[in-house]
């Protein structure tokens, strides 16, 4: 049986790993079907991840150094896909794709979520090379230039208003006259003046070059007529997908409590409602979707579950 089982090899999984292991637990597998690193893999360029300001590594050259590190302690790796996660008495029983199951005294899930796609063309052509759902993490780099940010919820409004205190101008596009965002986040970006709204519109396409993104067209859906804009960022913020999936038993309910948008609640020490079940990253509520947060969250996961195992003894 195993120490832990982790479920998800993104940063706050390869985290969850070293700390585990570093810690002294013995048998500590992580499930993840390709190679760990998580979504930050795809990213071109890492600049805000503190004590690395090597901006010529991509993410991926970036998570190799992870993998090499937490694999270092013992941390074993399975490439197969985890099905379910399910509470058995005293122990948790993962199911794998196929029908094989493991036995783990606890899990941590960091299954994490990824940013929905507006299904424009060139979106997925770009996506990292100027198309971007993460303000945070990339905004700087249109310092003093114009942006495009796709969307018209909370989230799209409030990255707006991040950009536009980076960027010269910042253009919303979002295909209603109206917004769903909070009426304090609307107004403070109204607010704002070198943030410009173009409602009933939709992105029509993104394109570019070798070099990464060079331009969006942008069509009103009630005049028909395209606007061309030579902006290099496009911010696309039109939800989420949490990967939740593994939480449900077999008549499709959650094993812990969820939030109102599928998020796991955790407290401020990873714990689930379910005791010796931990969740990390993206996946939980409030979560910031940075890499150092998915980090941090890995390692508080990974020192609960060492901490409950030694009560267990």
């Amino acid at each position: 049986m195993l120490d832990c089982a982790i479920i998800g090899g993104g940063p706050a999984g390869l985290t969850a790993g070293l700390y585990t292991t570093r810690g002294g637990l013995k048998n500590v597998t992580l499930f993840e079907m390709g190679m760990p690193g998580g979504q930050i893999t795809k990213s071109s360029e890492i600049e805000n991840y503190p004590g690395f300001f090597d901006s010529t590594k991509t993410g991926l050259e970036f998570m190799d150094t992870w993998t090499k590190q937490c694999f270092n302690f013992g941390l074993k790796h399975e490439m197969k896909k985890v099905v379910s996660v399910n509470k058995t008495g005293d122990h948790f029983t993962v199911r794998l794709d196929g029908g094989e199951t493991v036995e783990a005294k606890t899990a941590i899930v960091c299954t994490g979520a990824v940013p929905r796609r507006a299904e424009f063309k060139g979106e997925d052509e770009f996506y990292g090379k100027g198309v971007s759902t993460c303000a945070t993490c990339d905004g700087f780099f249109y310092k003093d230039k114009p942006v495009t940010v796709l969307g018209g919820g909370d989230t799209a409004l409030e990255e707006a208003f991040f950009l536009s205190n980076i960027c010269s101008d910042v253009y919303v596009v979002h295909r209603r006259d109206e917004f769903r965002a909070a009426p304090p986040t609307l107004d403070r970006a109204i607010r704002k003046e070198n943030i410009h709204f173009l409602t009933d519109s939709a992105i029509e396409e993104c394109y570019g070059d070798a070099m990464g993104l060079s331009g969006v067209d942008i069509r009103n859906l009630k005049t028909d007529e395209v606007t061309h804009m030579d902006n290099t960022g496009l911010f696309v913020f039109v939800g989420q997908d949490v990967k939740n999936d593994v939480l449900k038993n077999e008549n499709g309910d959650f094993i812990c409590d969820m939030s109102d948008l599928d998020q796991v609640i955790v407290d401020l020490k990873m714990h689930t409602s379910i005791e010796g079940l931990f969740v990390a990253g993206d996946l939980r509520i409030d979560a910031p979707k940075q890499v150092v947060s998915a980090a941090g969250d890995g390692s508080i996961a990974a020192l609960q579950v060492i901490s409950y195992l030694q009560e267990l003894a």
